[in-house]
């Protein structure tokens, strides 16, 4: 009876080392899932100046070119309500050699719309801002922005998925395998970067975008 107990117990820990060393065997791949889309948020920041010696001579002059920058978005169509003041800085400093003060009052306006093709109208017609004898400075561009990620995130991490599946299907065949469930999965960051051109870059200048996401997945092998 001890005999046949041992060969019973060695045959069933056999048979749980196999069924263990089978439920090791795995692949672990990545899938990727990109889409197009397009932005639905503009931010335009117009940073402009003016320098002077009276202080109120130079709000003026600051007043004035507030003034010419909402009249050229008022007749783009804006709303007020899309303009902002983003930002004032005053910067004075006596000239004790000339014996003058020095003003320099820097504003920045921002306008915030949804409406895309609006936003790119008036961005093409900058220029006109410059013949109403403004001078935007450097670091006025228009920033796109794509907001809606949270509402593309599960298709596309189901596609991603979908994808290591291929790969992971790709892999069994070649080693005579079938694929199983899934052990493990990590879902990767997803980027938005721009479209068309440098891959590279943000493509905050663009309002066309592409999505990305990687996610590597552990999938069982059978």
């Amino acid at each position: 009876m001890l005999s046949v107990a041992i060969i019973i117990g060695g045959y069933l820990l056999g048979d749980g080392l196999l069924r263990a060393r089978q439920a090791d065997r795995s692949v672990t791949v990545r899938g990727l899932a990109e889409k197009d889309v397009t932005a639905d948020l503009a931010t335009w920041n117009l940073s402009f100046s003016k320098q002077g010696f009276d202080i109120n001579e130079v709000q003026g002059a600051v007043d004035n070119d507030a003034n010419q920058i909402r009249a050229f978005f008022r007749s783009m169509g804006f709303p007020d309500q899309a303009l902002s003041t983003a930002a004032v800085n005053v910067n004075q400093w006596y000239d004790s050699n000339r014996g003058v003060n020095n003003v320099t009052i820097r504003q920045r306006i921002q306008l915030r719309t949804n409406d895309i093709p609006r936003a790119r109208r008036a961005f093409a017609r900058q220029f006109d801002l410059v013949r109403r004898g403004i001078a935007l400075e450097e670091g006025s561009g228009m920033v796109y922005s794509f907001t809606k990620l949270n509402d593309i995130k599960p298709a596309m991490v189901a596609e991603a998925t979908r994808d290591a599946r291929k790969a992971a299907e790709q892999f069994a065949e070649d080693s005579g395998t079938d694929v199983g469930g899934i052990k493990s999965a990590t879902q990767g960051y997803f980027s938005i970067g721009a479209r068309d051109g440098d891959e590279m870059g943000s493509g905050a200048d663009s309002p066309y975008k592409k999505v990305r996401v990687v996610t590597t997945v552990d999938f069982y092998l059978d």
